[in-house]
């Protein structure tokens, strides 16, 4: 099982260029476009200029059942600021829409990466406000996690749902469910697209809690360790990464692992021992690929990030 490791690549301003995408043959397994940063309007556009540069195949990623900010302007928040999140007007809007009339007065709010935290102290028709409880930088397009409880979500967006019409008219065969929570959602997302290659994303404390109902119901997984590290602490994450492994190898099921392996590599043209080490030792766990994110969507070095990732994957298979 799992002999031949994968590579699957998310594209963004680093990758969506014809050189990149030439570069992308025989080396690449799959090319990931992530829904949450990809307007429906130029989705069309995209698939037809991947499809004329490289021949691997194209994956739909949905947004989900997650909360994202939409924001006018990134803005830096000390802790005890006041923050506004507004329903329609005003700098801070989340989507879906419908989930602002679902958070509640003393909910914890936790905002995309940079470690900001809220409270929501007063409620009112059209605005949450709320008090900063942890310092942190807000910016467009980010997750939101509600720490204290659960809200039910769709499990797929209304821009999903138009997204995923266009990619059948396209002979797109590959789709991604992010977030999946339960075993129904596999069921949904499975009936919606028959005869497809389904990837289950497990990023949630749900999906955990579900885990063994998941891996039976589905055939293909993804470990997103970024979105799960916001509902598990991050001390945790290498214990879930091999639980799920474990789990999957044991139930015949495919695993693929993301976020922050050549995270140094954004910015650098080499990585750091940690980095290898993980690589390697979530190969050595029985991952069936390894999923690059930040580093070829806007790193600076995305064919390096490709060609290491091979080098690597050569020395495990060689030692094994």
């Amino acid at each position: 099982m799992n002999k031949k490791r994968k590579i699957f690549c998310t594209l963004g301003p680093s990758t969506f260029n014809k050189d990149f995408l030439k570069f992308s043959n025989n080396k690449i397994s799959l090319l990931r476009l992530n829904m949450s940063h990809v307007a429906i309007k130029t989705l069309k556009k995209k698939i037809m200029f991947i499809k004329k540069y490289s021949k691997v195949p194209i994956c739909i990623d949905t947004e989900g059942a997650q909360i994202r900010t939409k924001i006018r302007k990134r803005k830096k928040y000390k802790t005890n600021q006041k923050l506004s999140i507004y329903k329609n007007k005003g700098n801070f809007n989340i989507y879906p829409r419908e989930v602002f009339d679902k958070i509640k007065k003393s909910d914890f709010l936790s905002i995309g990466f940079d470690g900001l935290e809220v409270k929501v102290i007063k409620v009112t028709q059209n605005i949450l406000s709320c008090r900063v409880i942890k310092g942190g930088l807000i910016e467009n397009n980010k997750g939101v996690h509600l720490i204290n409880r659960s809200i039910k979500l769709n499990f797929l967006t209304e821009k999903d749902k138009i997204a995923i019409n266009i990619a059948k008219k396209m002979n797109i065969n590959h789709y991604a469910l992010s977030f999946t929570n339960t075993h129904k959602d596999i069921l949904k997302f499975n009936q919606l697209l028959k005869n497809k290659v389904k990837i289950f994303k497990i990023e949630t404390k749900n999906a955990l809690k579900n885990l063994n109902k998941i891996i039976l119901a589905g055939q293909n997984f993804l470990i997103d360790r970024g979105d799960l590290s916001k509902d598990v602490s991050i001390e945790m994450l290498p214990f879930v990464q091999r639980k799920v492994l474990k789990i999957a190898k044991k139930n015949n099921k495919k695993v693929y692992v993301a976020t922050n392996f050549l995270e140094s590599m954004v910015k650098n043209k080499y990585p750091n021992r940690g980095e290898a080490n993980d690589i390697y030792n979530t190969l050595e766990s029985g991952a069936a690929g390894l999923v690059l994110a930040a580093e070829t969507a806007i790193g600076k070095y995305p064919k390096e990030c490709v060609i290491f990732l091979k080098k690597i994957i050569k020395v495990f298979n060689y030692y094994k």
